[in-house]
């Protein structure tokens, strides 16, 4: 478990939904990854991250789909790529990533509360 954080640190967290507009493979990544553009909604609009998400997914799996993502954290160069956003999943019993998402469709930018 990791150390207790105050409800004030959490909320500094800024986790939202949005739809996966665009998805490609990232052949450049040290492990296999697929590089996605998600629609955040009008506040934020679009950001891009690759994800270690192959296990699960394929590019043409993920296009249309709403992913829960941490919005606020600096962008980090990943390889060639840029990432702007931090996809959130669990790890399955072959430690294969499972994104996390709304079991109801939602506004883009919702925020998680």
């Amino acid at each position: 478990m990791a150390d207790e954080i105050t409800f004030d640190e959490f909320l500094k967290v800024d986790i939202r939904v949005g739809t996966v507009l665009r998805a490609e493979p990232f052949p450049e990544a040290r492990k296999p990854a697929i590089k996605l553009w998600i629609d955040f909604g009008p506040e934020i609009g679009e950001r891009k991250t690759s994800a270690q998400i192959t296990a699960h997914y394929t590019p043409e799996t993920l296009v249309g789909r709403q992913v829960m993502g941490v919005v606020n954290f600096p962008p980090r160069q990943i390889g060639p790529f840029m990432s702007e956003v931090l996809v959130l999943g669990l790890s399955d019993a072959e430690g294969g990533i499972v994104l996390l998402a709304p079991d109801q469709t939602v506004a883009n930018g919702e925020r998680m509360h």
